[in-house]
């Protein structure tokens, strides 16, 4: 395909609303703006909270909050989750990804919470442990380590 080949797909052009050619075409004279006022003059447009000269109610109610640009996000993780991984297995933010176990933003950390039961042993890596998960896991057999 090559340039001078493209052609606009069919319905994409639209004849252009021809104002003020007489009273006969229904939009002459005043051009379907009405009389006179602020919508009549050249250089108008309304903006999306413009409530006809009244106080726009986005200027009256207050901006509440903080973003803290530099917030660490956790993703929480229970040790019942931890139970879906195989014997032996190292769990780290990769096979928490995998297994669907880590959503959030670019950036997250780990902390592994204690809710739940583990028997399986399997090596943790994750950047925060509770101390009831850290229990559970050294009990099931597994290994803590804080990345």
């Amino acid at each position: 395909m090559n340039l001078h080949e493209l052609q606009k797909s069919k319905g994409s052009t639209h004849r252009i609303k021809r104002l003020g050619r007489g009273r006969g075409s229904g939009l002459g004279k005043t051009s379907g703006k009405g009389h006179k006022g602020q919508m009549a003059r050249t250089g108008h447009k309304r903006k999306p909270t413009f409530e006809g000269g009244q106080n726009r109610l986005v200027t009256s109610v207050p901006i509440r909050g903080f973003n803290n640009i530099n917030r660490v996000y956790f993703i929480p993780v229970n040790v019942c989750d931890l139970a879906k991984f195989d014997a032996g297995t190292t769990v780290d933010l990769d096979a928490l990804k995998k297994a669907g176990l880590a959503k959030g933003p670019k950036g997250s950390k780990i902390k592994v919470l204690g809710r739940g039961e583990l028997s399986v042993k399997l090596d943790v890596k994750a950047n925060g442990f509770s101390a009831s998960a850290r229990q559970k896991i050294e009990a099931a057999g597994g290994t803590c380590e804080i990345v």
